[in-house]
């Protein structure tokens, strides 16, 4: 994973690619589990939110797309604000900007800052009939990928990776050593470090991702002002 986030209205109002949407940095060499092939099979949010990344950097837009929309189905926060992001300057897709509302509200779901802020800028940036068609599609947007039936499909995958190296943790937990690829040659880490509880026990594993993303909003700069006015939500079941 890779990228920093900038939340700033000042920022995004200039352009700054929707990469910054990718994930806080994480430099832990604990981390290197997520580059593995056999991780990303039972962690789908990061595998395919890794594909979207790839395909954006590579101007192959509509698969980056497609790719996050994968990514998305499993809780990924970051997919879901880069897909609000090309809906709304049509990168990828047919430009709909009560569509990327719909979509950067659900990435706010969790009250992450950064994509509250974002939201609040794009309710500004609609139009009152945009608004109306933004709070309906919102419903459906949340009854497909909203974190009361994302999370459970990550879960079962989760559930279901932990049990098949089950036997693994038993018996090399402190003793085996994992090499992966890394930048300019192979990394190694321990078994412990791979086989993490925070990897690979859901209700851990999203409150490490609530942890990376609110460490990382408290050491940032911000730029630029936050105006008063916020949206309404977009609630699930309303």
């Amino acid at each position: 994973m890779k990228g920093i986030l900038f939340g700033s209205i000042a920022l995004i109002a200039v352009g700054i690619s929707p990469l910054a949407f990718s994930a806080p940095h994480i430099s832990d060499p604990s981390h290197v589990a997520a580059k593995t092939d056999g991780f990303l099979f039972f962690h789908p949010d990061l595998r395919w939110r890794k594909e979207g990344l790839g395909r954006y950097e590579d101007g192959e837009l509509a698969l980056a797309f497609k790719a996050f929309e994968r990514s998305a189905r499993y809780a990924d926060k970051g997919s879901q604000a880069m897909i609000a992001e090309m809906y709304w300057k049509g990168e990828g897709t047919a430009a709909d900007k009560p569509l990327a509302y719909a979509w950067m509200d659900l990435a706010a779901e969790r009250g992450y800052k950064d994509f509250l802020t974002l939201r609040e800028y794009y309710w500004r940036e609609l139009d009152p009939k945009e608004r109306e068609r933004a709070l309906a599609v919102g419903k459906q947007v949340y009854a497909q990928f909203g974190d009361d039936v994302a999370k459970p499909r990550l879960e079962k995958l989760i559930n279901r990776g932990r049990k098949q190296t089950a036997g693994s943790r038993t018996g090399y937990r402190g003793a085996l050593t994992i090499m992966v690829p890394g930048a300019g040659g192979w990394i190694t880490m321990s078994g412990e470090e791979y086989y993490a509880d925070e990897f690979w026990q859901p209700e851990l594993y999203f409150k490490w991702q609530d942890k990376l993303w609110k460490d990382y909003q408290r050491g940032r700069v911000e730029v630029g002002a936050l105006e008063t006015e916020v949206p309404k939500p977009v609630a699930a079941g309303q």
